[in-house]
């Protein structure tokens, strides 16, 4: 709602800024987009690699508890 608002504002004060913005979002969303997956599929691979060092300790927790 704030992004919206501030480019109303935009708009109002600048309008072929405003719609040059409104343009290269969407561009600029699409070259970014192989980045986010990037880091998504990192993310995942240090969360499977925190799991397989930290399965040890984990099995000996819930041993000990039985």
């Amino acid at each position: 709602m704030i992004t919206f608002l501030l480019w109303a504002i935009l708009l109002v004060l600048c309008w072929p800024l405003a719609l040059l913005a409104l343009i290269l979002y969407p561009i600029v969303w699409l070259l970014l987009l192989p980045f986010r997956l990037i880091g998504v599929v990192v993310d995942g691979v240090f969360d499977v690699l925190r799991a397989i060092i930290t399965l040890p300790a984990t099995v000996l927790r819930s041993g000990r508890r039985a």
